[in-house]
């Protein structure tokens, strides 16, 4: 996975987030403020809009340029979170032009870290660790078992999917949601979801080479 990979991927994942900004933002309305989509699909077309500058740059370079620019743009929790997994996983790549499988499963495992801190959150809670860490693990699981790439990435987006169903049957216990307690059960988390969708579209284009 090179530097232009990376960054088809990125605009893959813009375009995926303007097409579902009213799914998310309709998920959110249920149990948070209503802005999700709105407000990730305006950061994201930022990033869109910024990515020719990053063309010349490494791997670490550019996903630390998207995670500041949705920090910078993006509304609500989303845009620290967000912005602060694509800053740790940046940190990971510097320097580096490609990626091996195992590169890009330390990157994620890495942004994982960085929504962790900066949201105080652990899997479990309704939020998006619940779909990126299935993922992981079932990422990881998959390298270890010997899987080749696009497999192990496929496990972990099933993983992923899995996580958000799994989100519709607990009660939220952060953010806004947490404030709703039972009436919390039964909706999907718009943070998941969102993660989800990120995961799908990077298997996407890495299966179309």
């Amino acid at each position: 996975m090179n530097t232009e990979k990376i960054l088809e991927i990125i605009a893959a994942i813009a375009k995926k987030i303007e097409a579902e900004k009213d799914f998310l933002t309709e998920l959110d309305n249920e149990i948070g403020d209503g802005d999700h989509g709105i407000n990730l699909a305006r950061g994201f077309k930022s990033v869109e809009e910024k990515l020719p500058t990053f063309a010349d740059k490494d791997i670490g370079a550019i996903l630390k340029g998207v995670g500041m620019q949705l920090v910078s743009t993006v509304g609500g929790a989303s845009g620290p979170l967000y912005g602060t997994a694509f800053m740790k996983a940046g940190n990971v790549c510097k320097g580096k032009i490609s990626l091996t499988a195992e590169e890009f499963t330390a990157a994620l495992d890495a942004a994982i870290g960085g929504i962790k801190m900066r949201g105080k959150a652990v899997e479990g809670e309704k939020t998006m660790l619940d779909a990126l860490c299935p993922a992981y693990k079932a990422i990881k699981n998959g390298l270890d078992g010997g899987k080749d790439f696009i497999a192990a990435l496929t496990d972990g987006v099933n993983a992923a999917s899995a996580g958000v169903e799994y989100t519709k049957t607990i009660i939220a216990t952060k953010g806004r949601a947490s404030y709703l307690k039972e009436r919390s059960l039964g909706h999907q988390d718009p943070g998941a979801t969102s993660s989800l969708f990120m995961l799908q579209t990077t298997l996407e284009i890495l299966q179309n080479k």
